[in-house]
């Protein structure tokens, strides 16, 4: 069953739409949607995973000569992870990352 939310689209789409647009959609998400708890946990979820991993890959790409590389080594498995965390959002799955997404679950879940 497909619960409605504030910006008028079922669940699930917007789950995954906190994952696509990285932590920015997260922290948005979290801020427009205080009732339902599926699409809050998957917005802390994404918040806490990419913004950590955003500033990381941002510090290491000013490592001079070699940054860039290890950057983009970094950035494609990331995009990866955002592309499979919003596929499972979208099926309606509670994926918890592990010790993220329990401490995540934990904080909209309790």
């Amino acid at each position: 069953m497909a619960y409605d939310t504030k910006l008028g689209l079922d669940e699930n789409i917007v789950a995954a739409l906190g994952y696509v647009g990285i932590w920015i959609a997260g922290i948005i998400l979290l801020l427009i949607e205080p009732d339902n708890r599926f699409v809050r946990f998957h917005a802390m979820q994404s918040v806490m995973v990419f913004l950590p991993l955003s500033l990381i890959i941002f510090l290491v790409a000013w490592v001079p000569y070699v940054g860039w590389v290890i950057a983009d080594f970094m950035g494609f498995p990331s995009m990866f992870l955002v592309v499979l965390l919003a596929f499972l959002a979208y099926r309606g799955m509670k994926f918890k990352i592990p010790l993220i997404g329990n401490y995540a679950y934990r904080l909209i879940y309790e």
